[in-house]
């Protein structure tokens, strides 16, 4: 057994940033503890380069000297205890439990770095989450082991959407979803929003929840994901459950490593990202799925702020390279009431195709989807036109459009916060649309589906 190594011989500190010369036998992602007087934090090997081994340190190192240091090193990388007892629980962004209902005790530890999972031992994702929300439902079904981000923006309802998709979301099958929360540098009304959303759906006993509020540590929020998703894998892969996990907000995540990479010196990308922002995204995104001769599944929703509303901002343009797919908020269509305030045509699912009509959801189920995207699309250039020539000088048929356009977004896209629609509710709502705009308009549906919903 190698005892643990103590330092009292520090070269440098910076911010949450400590340096040492001259470490014996130190591995990346190691555990260390540091202690200064009456403080003792944890912190983590995050870089070895010649001589110098660098460690990050979860907590407020600002009263720290080099002189009064000693740094302890544990000969383990940071690992969470976990059981079923996790379900119902409150821990902190790096899993110490913080709801008074003492320690996890398990035989067995897991390393919160995870393991990646082998490509060819992956299982396809295709079976129907409803969320009783009829634009996620019908324009961008959520399947189980997806990963399908929201972007959103400030001052928009991501947190209300989460919070229905959470209280709603079941599978064709009736089978029960467990929940996994991570919260990064949110307010603590966000949070507790959240626990009284959970507690109202009777689901509480059924939430794992991680918290780093804004006023923890900045360095914890590396941390607190991948607490989750360890906690999440455990549940899906372990015990057979099946784990819907809402990570909120990958963009206090990505402003910390941020920080990291700046204070490390590290030559910087896109607006002072670091070059790896989309390695590191996609080592987290990347835990979502199934895996053969599993029966559990985890799926995976990040929320994510885009700054200035910009969804070509890098850590929205990333993520959408790495998830599949995205829900898009738009900011116009919440100031004009409409919840939820989703912007439809940026919006997608990129395994609905597979996972949807006869056998999946509803034989009608495709051509619908098809055909409210094309009007819809249509709606979005008539106005435009409207604006240049005025209503009253647009045709008949582009009329039509706009009273389309109307009832879609008042109809099919808003719904209470609390109205769980069936599937087959949603889809009757997008033909009941539909029916305003002439037949021949509708040119994705065939004419076996157009003869059976339309008459």
């Amino acid at each position: 057994m190698v005892l643990n190594k103590e330092y009292t011989k520090i070269d440098k500190i910076e911010s949450s940033i400590i340096e040492l010369n001259n470490v014996d036998d130190v591995s990346l992602n190691e555990v260390v503890s540091i202690k200064s007087l009456d403080h003792i934090l944890l912190g983590q090997v995050i870089k070895i380069e010649d001589s110098t081994t660098t460690i990050q340190v979860f907590g407020d190192t600002q009263n720290f000297s080099t002189d009064d240091v000693v740094v302890d090193f544990k000969n383990t990388p940071i690992v969470l205890p976990l059981n079923e007892s996790i379900l119902g629980r409150t821990f902190n962004g790096i899993g110490v439990p913080v709801d008074g209902g003492g320690e996890i005790y398990s035989d067995e530890k897991y390393n919160i770095e995870g393991l990646p999972l082998n490509p060819v031992a992956r299982k396809y994702p295709r079976d129907f989450i409803q969320t009783g929300i009829s634009a996620v439902d019908v324009l961008m079904t959520l399947i189980r082991g997806q990963k399908l981000p929201i972007f959103s923006a400030s001052g928009l309802l991501h947190n209300k959407l989460a919070a229905q998709i959470v209280r709603q979301a079941k599978l064709r099958t009736d089978e029960d979803f467990c929940f996994v929360f991570a919260a990064m540098g949110v307010k603590k009304d966000e949070a507790l929003y959240f626990e009284d959303q959970f507690k109202k759906a009777g689901v509480k006993e059924k939430v794992v929840m991680y918290e780093n509020l804004a006023d923890d540590p900045i360095m914890e929020r590396l941390i607190t994901p991948k607490c989750a998703l360890t906690a999440a894998e455990y549940l899906a892969f372990e015990k057979d459950k099946h784990v819907l996990v809402i990570m909120t907000d990958m963009t206090s995540y990505a402003e910390a490593l941020r920080e990291i990479s700046s204070i490390k010196q590290e030559v910087p990308s896109r607006k002072g990202y670091p070059g790896y922002l989309y390695s590191d995204l996609a080592s987290l995104y990347e835990r979502a799925g199934m895996v053969n001769g599993k029966n559990g599944s985890v799926t995976l929703i990040p929320i994510l702020t885009m700054p200035n509303d910009d969804i070509t901002h890098p850590i929205a343009d990333l993520s959408g390279y790495i998830t599949e797919g995205q829900i898009v908020l738009n900011r116009e269509l919440d100031d004009k009431g409409v919840y939820p305030s989703i912007d439809v045509l940026p919006s997608l699912s990129r395994l609905m195709k597979d996972a949807i009509g006869e056998g999946y959801t509803r034989e009608d189920h495709e051509d619908l989807m098809n055909q409210l995207y094309e009007s819809y699309s249509k709606v979005l250039e008539v106005r435009n036109l409207s604006q240049i020539v005025g209503e009253e000088d647009l045709s008949e048929i582009d009329k039509k459009y706009l009273e389309f356009g109307k009832k879609f977004e008042s109809d099919f896209l808003s719904q209470d916060e609390y109205e769980n629609r069936s599937l087959e509710k949603s889809l009757d709502i997008g033909w009941e649309t539909l029916k305003i705009l002439p037949k021949t308009e509708l040119h994705r549906v065939s004419s076996k589906i157009k003869e059976r919903y339309l008459g």
